[in-house]
């Protein structure tokens, strides 16, 4: 194997694209500090029973294991970064009220998620601990969607659930209870032969079959909230999962929203009330994941209400037009006191100043000359060039 190849679904970033995703790194977590956000940055690996939730098999499939060589245990490489920051709200901050914590960091898949997938991802998100009422997933949504906007993502598109319907028409049939998992997988996949197979196998009731049935056909605009109301169960979690989609929706009038509810949440299962995922032209997949995940941090010694949402910055770069370049200003090689005092004052005032080496043609793939310092009568002075 040649030595400049890299293992599949990895992959370099050349310097416009990298210069890019670390504007978008600065500008959003710039962002979120105005909402008051503060910032924590936990370790690239772990102990892997802190990294895993006991129940998230699609977690730990996707997490890389190695062994620390200090203590013998096994440690893992990040995959999520949600678990981590709970662990900072639960253990080290134990705060009694509400607190706000954003990220940035890479995170690495052993697997990739789908064919077109990266294995390292650069994760930013921002979480809300203490607050169990939807007003906190209206500032986590609302957020999310500046975040995009800031970007320059047109037009994104929301689309929202809340898992608890689906849980509570499983919940109030002890026969599906074993199996629950396997339910809103075909849920989410809306496969409806499969559902009923399944209700048939389990002797689960003839009324909770025709309600899953019945709620994979529910997605659409905020009618379906209704229409939920309607042909559903009256079952009290089902009504309370329904009014904080209802309020939620109300709080965004501006934002184009599409409801679905049999999607069961499509990150790594730890959601417990709203998911949300924001969709553009453009990507193939969503470009934010969120949702309400109350309980998180239990094993870490605080069942905290929790609400956020993530996003992967090289995903979100490498969908937007080519990154422009950045304008610069081109100075020769010069041991001319003048030109150095010249060359120094610019760059405070944050202008970007190529000096040439000697011999060193003027190539840049990055950067678009379009003033030269040159030598005058009064001294080093700018010129513009013809740009090409």
């Amino acid at each position: 194997m040649s030595n400049w190849l890299l293992p599949e679904n990895l992959s370099d970033i050349l310097p416009a694209e990298a210069r890019r995703i670390e504007e978008l790194r600065r500008e959003l977590l710039d962002l979120y500090r105005t909402y008051g956000f503060e910032l924590v940055a936990p370790p690239m690996v772990e102990y892997l029973d802190s990294l895993m939730l006991a129940d998230d098999e699609a977690l730990r499939l996707r997490t890389c294991k190695l062994v620390d060589q200090l203590s013998g245990l096994t440690m893992g490489v990040r995959a999520d970064m949600t678990v981590q920051v709970s662990r900072i709200d639960a253990h080290l901050l134990n705060r009694s009220g509400v607190t706000r914590l954003c990220y940035c960091g890479p995170v690495i898949h052993a697997r990739p998620s789908g064919l077109m997938s990266d294995r390292e991802l650069l994760q930013i998100g921002a979480e809300i601990f203490g607050h169990a009422g939807v007003q906190a997933d209206i500032e986590c949504v609302r957020l999310a969607l500046e975040s995009v906007r800031r970007a320059g993502v047109l037009q994104p598109r929301l689309d929202l659930n809340h898992p608890g319907v689906g849980r509570a028409l499983v919940d109030d049939d002890a026969a599906l209870k074993e199996v629950a998992d396997t339910v809103f997988d075909l849920l989410s996949a809306k496969d409806v032969p499969g559902l009923m197979a399944l209700c048939a196998e389990t002797g689960a009731r003839p009324d909770t079959a025709q309600a899953l049935r019945t709620l994979t056909g529910l997605y659409g605009d905020l009618s379906v909230v209704d229409r939920a109301r309607q042909c559903l169960p009256g079952l009290p979690t089902v009504h309370a999962a329904l009014d904080a989609l209802r309020t939620l929706c109300t709080a965004l009038p501006d934002a184009h929203i599409a409801l679905d509810l049999a999607d069961m949440g499509g990150s790594y299962g730890y959601h417990s009330g709203v998911v949300f995922s924001i969709y553009a032209t453009g990507w193939h997949d969503a470009l934010v994941r969120g949702g309400r995940y109350d309980g998180i941090g239990r094993k870490f010694g605080r069942a905290r209400p929790a609400t956020g949402f993530s996003l992967d910055l090289r995903k979100l770069s490498a969908g937007l037009p080519d990154a422009r370049r950045a304008q610069a200003i081109s100075a020769p090689w010069s041991d001319d006191p003048a030109l150095a005092e010249a060359v120094r004052t610019l760059r405070t005032q944050g202008h970007i100043v190529i000096q040439s080496l000697p011999g060193e043609p003027r190539q840049f793939d990055e950067f678009l000359i379009d003033q030269e310092l040159v030598s005058s009568d009064s001294g080093w002075v700018l010129r513009a060039v013809a740009i090409r």
